[in-house]
C-alpha cells in the first residue's frame, strides 16, 4: 500500500509541478498577485509529495519488498542496511527520483528563503524551476517508473552492483546531485531575468548564494567519487578522465566561473550577458552529464543505464531547455546593458581572465569527452581519448589560473597599477620560488612538475593570506589583527577556498610526479623493498563476509626497519551478483600513503601483489574539504542571506 501511495504522490507531484510552471508565470506577466502567490504553496506541495514518494521507495528497499521490480534488481536480504538504503539511488530509476526530489527541494527553498525577492521575479524563478520539474517528473513517470510491481515476486533479489557497496560511494551521489541539480536554480534565475528584461546588482547578489551552495555540494560529491576510485578500484589513481567523471567536472568549472562572474555583476553591474550565459551553460552541462550517464552512448564504469531510447528523451529535455534559454538569451541580451567600465588591469579584468580560463578548460574537457562519439558517427573510426590528452590540454589553463589568482584578488575595482598592487605580493613570490627550489634540490627525480606545483601552491596560499591582511588597512599590528578577526565571513571564505585550491594543486602534482610502483608475484614469506619501506607477504586466507567471499592477504610494512602496519588487502567475490571487487589496503600518512593490492593467484604459485607509495595523496581531498569549508563559511555571511537592494523593484525593460 505504501508503494502505491508513493506512485500516486509522484503523479500528483507532476500535476502540481504543471500548475507551478504555468500559473505564477501568467500572474507575473499580468501582474496578478493572487496568481503569483500560487508559486510558494505549489513549490512546497511538490517537494512534500516527491519526498513522500522517495520515502516510499526507500521503505521498499529497507523492508526488502521483492514484489517491486527495482528492489529485486538492486537489493538482497544479506546486504547490510547501509547498502539497502543506498540501493535506492544506486540505479537509474531511483537516482532519477532523487534528481526530481532535489529539483523540487531547490524550488521550495526559493519559495521559503526568497522573501527579499521582488514578487514578479520570485514567481518567475519558481515557475521556471517548476517547468524543469515537469520535464523530469514526466520522464520518470512515463519511461522510468520505479514503482513497477512483479506478478510473481522472487524469494530474494539480485543484489546491488558490488562496486557501489561502499561508504564513499553511498554518499557520493546525493552530494553530486545537490550540486548538479542545484545549478538548476541559477538557470531559473537566469531565465527569469531574461523574461523580465532586467539584470542588476541585486540579481547578482541573489544568484551567488544559490550557485555557491550548488558548487560546494558538487565539490564534495566529486571529492567523494575521486576518493572512492582511489581506494576501491585498486589501480591507485584518483582521476581517470572517464566520461562520467568529466560529466561532473564540467559543470563544476562553469559554476566556479559563474561564482566569480556574478561578483562583477553585483559590484560593478558589468558582464551581465556573460553571467546569464554561464548560468544557462552550467545547468546545460549538468543535463549533458545526465545524458552521458544514462544513455549509454559513452562507456563508463560509473554509468547508471545503457538505454539509448531513454537517452533520446534526455536529449530532448536538454534541447528544449538549452535551446529555449539560448534563444531567449539571443533575443534579450541586448537589453542587458553593462554600466561598469573597467580597465584590463583591474579586479574586473582579473575576473574576466578567470572566467575565460575556466570556460575554455571546460570546453577542452568537453571536446575530449565527446570526440570518440563524433569520430565514430561522422568518420566511422573508433578512438579513445585518454589521460595524456587531458593532462596536456587541460593543465596549462590551470597553471595560468593559479598564477593570476593571487594577483587578481588584491587588485582594486575599475583600474589599477600593476606594479603598485604587486608590492605586497613580492614576499610571497620570493618564498614560493624558494620552496620550489628546495623541492627541486631534494627530489630524487628530474621532473619539473613537482617544483612548479610547489611554487604555484605556495603562491596561491600566501597570496590568499596577503589578500586577507591587505583588507585590514593600515595601523599597528594589534589594530590590524582586530580588524582581521572582524572581516566579513565571505572574505574569509574566499581566502580559505583559494587555499584549498592551492593544497589540491600540490597534492595532484606531488602524487603524479613522485609516486613509486612495484608489481610482482609473491609467495607467503617473501620480502621486498619499495622506496624506504620493507614489505612482507605474511599469509593469504579465505574469509567470508556478510554477502561476499574474500581472499584476504596479511602484509607487514616496515618503515626504515621499524614496524609500521599490518595491511589486509582483499579480493572479494559477490556470489549473488557474480562480480569481483578489489579492496586496497592503505596506511595513510600526512606526507604519503602506502597502498597495497592483492591480485589473482598465479599458475606457478604465489599471488600478484601491487605496492604503491603515494606521496601527499591525502592533500588532494584535504584541499577539496578546505575549498568546501570556505564555501560554507561564505554562505553564512549575512550579505549572502540578505540581497542588497532587494526591496527595490524598478520596472523591467520593455519586451522587444
Amino acid at each position: 500500500m505504501i508503494v502505491e501511495l508513493g506512485h500516486f504522490t509522484l503523479i500528483l507531484a507532476f500535476l502540481i509541478a504543471c500548475v507551478q510552471s504555468v500559473v505564477p508565470m501568467i500572474g507575473a506577466q499580468k501582474n496578478w498577485r493572487g496568481w503569483m502567490s500560487m508559486a510558494e504553496p505549489a513549490a512546497t506541495a511538490q517537494v512534500l509529495l516527491v519526498a513522500f514518494s522517495f520515502s516510499a521507495l526507500t521503505y521498499a528497499f529497507v523492508t526488502s519488498d521483492f514484489s517491486l521490480r527495482l528492489v529485486v534488481l538492486n537489493s538482497h536480504t544479506l546486504k547490510p542496511m547501509l547498502y539497502k538504503v543506498t540501493g535506492v539511488w544506486g540505479n537509474h530509476e531511483g537516482s532519477l527520483l532523487l534528481w526530481c526530489l532535489i529539483l523540487a527541494l531547490f524550488g521550495a527553498m526559493a519559495a521559503w528563503f526568497g522573501g527579499n525577492l521582488p514578487p514578479r521575479l520570485k514567481a518567475r524563478v519558481i515557475a521556471v524551476q517548476g517547468s524543469v520539474s515537469v520535464a523530469f517528473l514526466a520522464f520518470i513517470i512515463f519511461t522510468s517508473n520505479p514503482f513497477v510491481r512483479l506478478e510473481v515476486p522472487p524469494f530474494d533479489g539480485q543484489d546491488l552492483n558490488p562496486l557501489l557497496q561502499d561508504p564513499g560511494l553511498a554518499f557520493h551521489p546525493p552530494f553530486l546531485y545537490l550540486g548538479y541539480v542545484g545549478l538548476s536554480i541559477a538557470f531559473s534565475f537566469a531565465v527569469a531575468a531574461l523574461i523580465e528584461g532586467r539584470v542588476d546588482a541585486a540579481w547578482g547578489r541573489w544568484v551567488r548564494p544559490w550557485t555557491l551552495l550548488a558548487w560546494v555540494n558538487l565539490t564534495i560529491g566529486i571529492a567523494l567519487g575521486s576518493w572512492w576510485a582511489y581506494y576501491e578500484l585498486g589501480w591507485g589513481g584518483f582521476w581517470f578522465w572517464d566520461p562520467v567523471e568529466n560529466a561532473s567536472f564540467m559543470p563544476w568549472l562553469l559554476a566556479a566561473a559563474l561564482l566569480h562572474s556574478a561578483i562583477v555583476v553585483e559590484k560593478r553591474e558589468a558582464l551581465k550577458s556573460w553571467t546569464i550565459l554561464l548560468a544557462i551553460l552550467a545547468f546545460g552541462f549538468s543535463l549533458i552529464g545526465a545524458f552521458i550517464v544514462r544513455s549509454g552512448v559513452l562507456t563508463s564504469v560509473h554509468a547508471f543505464a545503457n538505454d539509448p531510447e531513454r537517452g533520446v528523451y534526455l536529449l530532448a529535455i536538454t534541447g528544449i531547455f538549452m535551446g529555449g534559454a539560448l534563444t531567449l538569451f539571443a533575443a534579450r541580451a541586448g537589453a542587458m546593458t553593462a554600466k561598469g567600465v573597467f580597465s584590463p588591469i583591474s579586479r574586473e579584468g582579473a575576473l574576466v581572465a578567470n572566467n575565460v580560463l575556466l570556460a575554455v578548460s571546460c570546453f577542452v574537457v568537453f571536446i575530449g569527452t565527446i570526440w570518440p562519439l563524433v569520430a565514430e558517427i561522422f568518420f566511422d573510426r573508433t578512438l579513445s581519448v585518454g589521460p595524456p590528452f587531458f593532462d596536456m590540454a587541460f593543465t596549462p589553463f590551470m597553471v595560468a589560473l593559479a598564477i593570476i589568482l593571487p594577483i587578481g584578488s588584491t587588485l582594486p575595482w575599475k583600474r589599477a597599477r600593476l606594479g603598485r598592487q604587486f608590492r605586497p605580493l613580492w614576499g610571497a613570490l620570493v618564498l614560493a620560488i624558494a620552496v620550489g627550489a628546495l623541492v627541486w634540490t631534494l627530489q630524487t627525480g628530474r621532473t619539473i612538475l613537482a617544483p612548479i606545483a610547489a611554487i604555484l601552491s605556495v603562491w596561491i596560499v600566501l597570496g590568499a593570506l596577503v589578500d586577507l591582511w591587505q583588507r585590514t588597512g593600515r595601523g599597528n599590528g594589534a589594530s590590524r589583527l582586530r580588524r582581521l578577526r572582524n572581516l566579513p565571513r565571505a572574505d574569509w571564505g574566499k581566502a580559505i577556498g583559494h587555499i584549498g585550491f592551492g593544497i589540491t594543486v600540490f597534492g595532484v602534482a606531488a602524487l603524479t610526479a613522485w609516486k613509486v610502483e612495484d608489481i610482482r608475484v609473491a609467495q607467503n614469506g617473501d620480502v621486498w623493498t619499495v622506496g624506504n619501506y620493507e614489505i612482507t607477504l605474511v599469509d593469504v586466507a579465505r574469509v567470508e563476509g556478510p554477502n561476499y567471499i574474500s581472499t584476504m592477504a596479511q602484509i607487514d610494512v616496515l618503515d626504515n626497519g621499524r614496524p609500521l602496519d599490518r595491511l589486509t588487502p582483499e579480493k572479494r567475490v559477490y556470489p549473488v551478483a557474480g562480480m569481483p571487487t578489489t579492496e586496497a589496503a592503505i596506511n595513510n600518512g600526512f606526507t604519503r600513503d602506502v597502498y597495497v593490492v592483492i591480485g589473482d593467484p598465479q599458475q606457478g604459485g604465489g599471488w600478484a601483489v601491487r605496492t604503491f607509495i603515494k606521496p601527499f595523496a591525502n592533500w588532494i581531498w584535504a584541499g577539496a574539504i578546505v575549498m568546501s569549508l570556505g564555501g560554507i563559511l561564505s554562505l553564512t555571511d549575512r550579505r549572502f542571506r540578505v540581497a542588497a537592494g532587494a526591496r527595490k523593484s524598478p520596472a523591467p525593460l520593455p519586451a522587444e
